[in-house]
């Protein structure tokens, strides 16, 4: 079987040979003959290990920590005939601070820019309260470029946006539907202890704030005005929220993740 790093026709001259091990997650990415077991394949001799971790299928951003020959190596470095490279996932309960992180910085900021596929996800993490860009308009390119300038995080299913030069943080969503998406982000990116529910709009991603009843009820129909007397409002799209049946649906969908019944306005 041809190494997925090599294009049709191509041969072997001047290559070098070195053996891959993925773990965790970064096997989803493999053909399944590759996944969970060591393999070997050709490089090209000026080959750096992010140049042959993205050959290989796999996005640099789902990258934490690679290892070659048991010793931590950042992406820049060359492959060498020989090489044993083991390439992690993203470490969040384990301390592996003593190690070479591939990144200078570290990778999580809980901001966010969602790709145009992803809307109902980026509605739920605005509930949750994290900043999270969205727009059905959005090119790639301009996804990147946003995140790369204001140091998001981009969220997509697109594994070829992530693999563009110049993302350093993001997240491929395994899962279809936004509440799984939610929760497996959930998980992967240990967001509970840093959720604020309720405190973001979910149309405009503006900050909410609580507004007096008799401020409310006249922009509300009577049957709303008379059952509630907490709402909240965001300034620049006008909108209002109460603690309604979409509310409690939306806490309902929160408490798992929070191991906790979310806040209600005020």
């Amino acid at each position: 079987m041809q190494c997925a790093a090599l294009r049709p026709g191509c041969h072997t001259v001047g290559m070098v040979s070195a053996t891959f091990r993925f773990y965790e997650e970064l096997n989803d990415f493999l053909p399944l003959e590759r996944r969970r077991q060591a393999f070997t394949c050709p490089c090209a001799r000026a080959a750096t290990v992010k140049h042959m971790i993205e050959a290989l299928g796999v996005p640099h951003t789902e990258v934490e920590l690679v290892l070659i020959n048991g010793e931590s190596a950042d992406f820049a470095r060359p492959l060498r005939d020989g090489d044993r490279v083991a390439v992690y996932p993203r470490f969040e309960t384990l301390d592996i601070t003593p190690l070479l992180r591939v990144r200078a910085r570290p990778l999580r900021r809980l901001s966010f820019v969602a790709d145009a596929h992803l809307g109902g996800l980026a509605r739920l993490l605005r509930m949750c309260g994290f900043d999270t860009l969205y727009d059905n308009h959005y090119e790639d390119g301009q996804i990147a470029a946003i995140a790369a300038e204001q140091e998001r995080i981009v969220l997509t299913r697109d594994r070829e946006l992530l693999k563009r030069r110049i993302v350093d943080r993001g997240c491929y969503l395994h899962a279809l539907k936004p509440a799984l998406q939610l929760r497996e982000l959930f998980e992967r990116l240990d967001l509970a202890r840093s959720a604020r529910p309720f405190s973001l709009c979910i149309h405009c991603n503006r900050p909410l704030r609580e507004i007096a009843a008799e401020q409310a009820r006249p922009r509300l129909p009577p049957r709303i005005a008379a059952l509630y007397s907490r709402f909240l409002a965001c300034d620049a799209c006008q909108r209002l929220y109460w603690e309604g049946s979409h509310w409690r649906s939306m806490c309902a969908l929160l408490a798992p993740l929070l191991d906790t019944a979310p806040p209600g306005p005020g």
